[in-house]
């Protein structure tokens, strides 16, 4: 197991599109730091089936759902004594996933204007990650991704939906100021089954615990 540069408490979180890999991820950082993993709640969302069969009528229902467990795994995350690496922060669900749906017609001004303003009084009391970790795709890697993991509700995620979704996280990542940022190429890297590629992300984390505005992993690794 690798140690982190220093014995800090760190807080880590992980973003990205659908499929992407932030799971995988959150799991590998935790074994190699020795951290506390959290994981997104995806299975448990008791909303997320009707969501995909109509998102209008059940946006709003699953993005509160959503807040609702980030905001519980926040609280533990605060109170863990230890460092811990989450998968998806709740900050991405209101600038991305929740954005998206308004934008598309799928969540009304109502809605939308009630769930903003619940995440906006919430989030003046979240202490930021102490590192972002934006794991960057593109659509096709995505879609492949996706179907391999092979779960029923998100067989029929559009390509446009997915495009639309990777807009509104590279406007996210450019804007986001509370922590620094490592914005890793998945494109580019096979961390699940290539263990140079698993290494170059578990030392540029490494690396990047260390003050820095944005940092971007290049990968392969120019060895000459």
């Amino acid at each position: 197991m690798i140690q982190p540069v220093n014995s800090s408490k760190h807080f880590v979180a992980i973003g990205g599109n659908i499929g992407v890999g932030k799971s995988t991820l959150t799991g590998i950082l935790a074994e190699a730091f020795g951290w506390k993993a959290f994981f997104e709640a995806v299975d448990e969302n008791p909303y997320l089936a009707d969501f995909y069969a109509d998102m209008r009528r059940w946006s709003f229902h699953s993005q509160v759902f959503f807040l609702s467990r980030r905001l519980q795994h926040h609280r533990q995350l605060v109170d863990h004594p230890g460092s811990v690496v989450q998968d998806r922060s709740v900050y991405e669900d209101a600038e991305v996933f929740a954005l998206n749906l308004y934008q598309q017609g799928h969540m009304s001004e109502r809605d939308y204007g009630a769930y903003r303003d619940l995440y906006e009084g919430i989030r003046a009391f979240l202490p930021p990650p102490d590192l972002l970790i934006y794991l960057k795709a593109s659509v096709q890697t995505l879609q492949v991704r996706i179907r391999l993991r092979g779960r029923d509700f998100e067989r029929d995620i559009s390509a446009e939906y997915l495009s639309r979704l990777n807009v509104l996280y590279d406007e996210w990542i450019a804007r986001w100021k509370s922590c620094p940022v490592l914005v890793v190429p998945a494109d580019d890297m096979d961390f699940q089954h290539d263990e140079l590629a698993r290494q170059a992300i578990i030392e540029a984390v490494r690396e990047s615990l260390e003050p820095a505005p944005v940092r971007y992993l290049h990968y392969p690794v120019n060895t000459r």
